[in-house]
């Protein structure tokens, strides 16, 4: 293990306590992972970064000299050269340290960086503490209402090999087909890159069958074949794409929640 890096002082019943935070093996930080998991209760966008070689470090945070929770920060994919921290958690006892175990955090990790859902509240509140303006990169929703409408003509299938280029005959039941006289109209799928038992389905309608309702009933047919597979599905969106928006929700999804980030700024305790 890494030498910890200084925090500043916490005070508790009068007495000087340290908060510091050190670079640890993923292994470390498991058990508090899946407290994590089950506190978060839903989808967590970034669950799999975790065991991609070479694009996290993880980092356990002391009260004194116990470990109390931890904090990861991505390096590799699309934050490679901009370290950002993507999950915060202590455990309830040390929470009243929070904010300065998240300054130990960046200043041992060097992170310029926050991204968070804000359906995970102790990491979106460590947010807007710490980073002077922050945007929504996406819109997430979950699966609330069961909707039971097919446009005219519309027939859903599982995709044929060929159909979908780009998925594995593995995968193929994840995903389907709308086929609308003939020609398919719209393909999409569920992936699997998150926390089980969630699913994020997305989907795309070619141009000419748009504003036909075939988004709809794609969306639709994934969500009954990914509650049939024993998933939870869950889907996103660009916060300015409206068609999506308006298309999840014709097919049963409410928000609830943002991807937001925002740059870490000049921090005094």
């Amino acid at each position: 293990m890494d030498r910890p890096w200084g925090g500043s002082l916490g005070i508790a019943h009068g007495t000087p306590v340290t908060t510091t935070a050190a670079l640890v093996e993923l292994e470390a930080i498991l058990h508090w992972r899946e407290m994590y998991r089950l506190e978060m209760d839903c989808q967590i966008i970034h669950d799999s970064i975790h065991v991609r070689a070479g694009w996290t470090r993880e980092y356990a945070v002391y009260v004194g000299s116990d470990a109390v929770g931890y904090g990861s920060v991505a390096v590799g994919g699309p934050w490679t050269g901009h370290p950002t921290v993507y999950e915060f958690h202590v455990v309830p006892l040390h929470r009243l340290r929070l904010f300065d175990l998240f300054h130990a955090l960046l200043e041992a990790s060097g992170a310029v960086a926050i991204e968070v859902q804000s359906n995970d509240v102790l990491a979106t509140v460590m947010l807007h503490a710490f980073a002077p303006q922050v945007t929504s990169e996406s819109i997430l929703f979950q699966d609330q209402l069961t909707t039971a409408f097919r446009p005219a003509g519309a027939v859903f299938r599982e995709p044929l090999p060929g159909e979908c280029p780009d998925v594995s005959a593995s995968q193929l039941p994840w995903h389907g087909v709308v086929e609308v006289e003939g020609r398919v109209a719209g393909r999409g799928g569920i992936l699997f890159h998150y926390n089980r038992p969630y699913g994020d389905i997305y989907m795309d309608v070619e141009a000419s069958f748009r504003r036909r309702g075939v988004g709809s009933y794609l969306v639709q047919e994934l969500k009954r074949v990914a509650r049939e597979g024993g998933h939870i599905p869950a889907a996103r969106c660009n916060p300015a794409n409206e068609a999506s928006r308006r298309t999840l929700q014709r097919s049963g999804f409410v928000p609830c929640g943002h991807i937001l980030t925002g740059a870490v700024g000049h921090v005094r305790r």
